[in-house]
């Protein structure tokens, strides 16, 4: 399998850049955004070369969900097989491209079901030189919040951990949405990494990070793993993404099908809310929303 690709080689000699939307089928302005930059990048303006894939994978796309019709997560599986079936076939073409590189940023969003308040992050790598090379492209790509983690296998990161090549995720809200603010976003924070990086000139633009945390814990960036819903029901949320919270307090209520029985669902961490459920119906054990910590939460 290959993936559907377009390459702008610039005028200069200099690094290979990859930049992937798509990798899950409903997550909207990463797709959006990277069309954006292949018709507007000038290529007499580039040193060395862009990869965009906008849609790695097609077949969650079409479908209009986040996975493909054999329902595996691409995010879970890298690094793939090539005999596999359609999923694990794309993570194999996705983890050879990402191999290809020599940087990469991962666009991503909450998706159909989920908002995640605009991060960059990585994972914390082994070989510091790597790792300052990931905190300088997630500092170019100037959203509110930089998040360090452990890392977790089965992702496009991993892929490029293992093969020591410096690569970003980032995440801007979701909900099934297409926002102008978020493509905007998006197109500007990869103008600003390619600054960083030498592939264009610098950009110099307003500092827009509020939070740097660094969570080296075992886990850590496993987002879908804290503050699960107890039962199956109807979500009702308390508090909205960027919020502080403290431990204890309370994130929402989940009412069961006929309003009989409603259930308090409260705070694991104190922090500021990262994410947020806002598909209302969930399931016992779905992730209703997890808590970054920050020095500055109770403030």
């Amino acid at each position: 399998m290959e993936l559907t690709t377009r390459c702008l080689k610039g005028s200069q000699p200099g690094p290979h850049l990859l930049i992937t939307g798509g990798v899950h089928g409903d997550e909207f302005e990463p797709m959006a955004a990277i069309r954006r930059l292949m018709r507007e990048l000038d290529p007499g303006s580039i040193r060395g070369q862009v990869t965009f894939v906008p849609v790695v994978n097609e077949a969650a796309y079409l479908r209009g969900h986040r996975t493909a019709e054999d329902g595996l997560d691409l995010a879970r599986i890298c690094p793939g097989r090539a005999d596999g079936s359609v999923t694990e076939r794309t993570a194999a073409a996705l983890s050879q491209l990402i191999r290809s590189a020599d940087y990469y940023i991962d666009l991503h969003t909450g998706g159909s079901q989920m908002s995640v308040y605009p991060l960059s992050g990585y994972s914390l790598h082994r070989d510091p030189q790597v790792l300052d090379v990931q905190r300088r492209m997630a500092r170019a790509f100037n959203l509110p919040v930089i998040w360090g983690t452990s890392g977790l296998p089965g992702r496009s990161l991993s892929v490029a951990a293992d093969a020591g090549i410096p690569a970003i995720y980032t995440e801007y809200l979701g909900a099934s949405s297409c926002s102008e603010e978020g493509i905007e976003a998006y197109v500007a924070g990869c103008l600003q990494v390619m600054g960083e990086l030498g592939l264009t000139e610098p950009v110099v633009t307003k500092n827009l990070v509020r939070w740097e945390v660094e969570v080296p814990e075992e886990g850590s960036g496993h987002i879908q793993a804290q503050n699960l819903s107890p039962m199956t029901g109807f979500f009702n949320p308390a508090v909205a993404l960027g919020d502080s919270i403290a431990t204890g307090e309370l994130i929402g209520t989940v009412t069961d099908l006929m309003g009989d029985e409603t259930v308090e669902v409260r705070s694991q961490q104190t922090g500021i809310v990262l994410v947020l459920r806002t598909f209302r119906r969930v399931l016992e054990g779905d992730s209703l929303g997890v808590v970054l910590p920050t020095a500055d939460a109770a403030g």
